[in-house]
């Protein structure tokens, strides 16, 4: 069950849901018509030990099937509604899954500082992204307004912590722990989808 807290952050958030919809980051070539999504927090340690598997499965399926992730930062990490931030502002410059990258990549040089926006920006220049852009974006309503729309899609979903998976539409629970689990999943349900 969702707490109080995340209802509040996410309401403390959202300076600007509007109609907002949720993003739409789509990896993978998706020839199976099956799709994995993850809810995640890209400060989350549990998410950060995820990432080699999750980017190993990517790889593996990427011509089967399609890979959604979804912003859900969890309020008691500081840096997590920022990290999104940079992510969606990349997104914006066709770069969301090389700053997705680089977020988990390297979780702990960011994840305990204050000034957690040098360290974005210097990922954003590494990306070559046009820096004033970013930074309009990072800091705009209508960023903040998409991962609150993630957030508002995940806590419908029933989602209440990072990382949780639907594999087609059905939550993984529990959620796979290896490469092989995910493998198995993904396997039976492009069996199922191609009968």
């Amino acid at each position: 069950m969702v707490g109080l807290g995340l209802i509040f952050w996410l309401a403390g958030n959202n300076s600007s849901s509007g109609d907002a919809q949720p993003s739409n980051h789509i990896f993978g070539k998706g020839t199976k018509n099956v799709t994995l999504v993850e809810y995640g927090d890209f400060q989350c340690p549990i998410c950060g030990s995820y990432f080699p598997i999750v980017k190993q499965v990517k790889e593996d399926f990427k011509n089967d099937i399609h890979f959604q992730f979804r912003s859900f930062p969890l309020p008691q990490h500081q840096n997590a509604f920022a990290a999104h931030r940079a992510a969606e502002a990349a997104s914006l410059q066709g770069k969301f899954w090389e700053m997705h990258d680089l977020l988990y990549a390297n979780q702990q040089s960011w994840s305990s500082i204050s000034d957690s926006y040098s360290v974005f920006e210097a990922y954003a220049k590494s990306l070559g992204l046009d820096i004033t852009k970013f930074k309009q974006d990072f800091d705009s309503s209508a960023v903040n307004a998409v991962i609150n729309a993630d957030q508002k899609a995940g806590v419908d979903l029933g989602v209440d912590g990072t990382p949780t998976f639907f594999l087609d539409g059905k939550k993984m629970d529990p959620r796979p722990t290896s490469v092989k689990e995910f493998e198995a999943a993904i396997k039976q349900a492009i069996a199922a989808n191609s009968q």
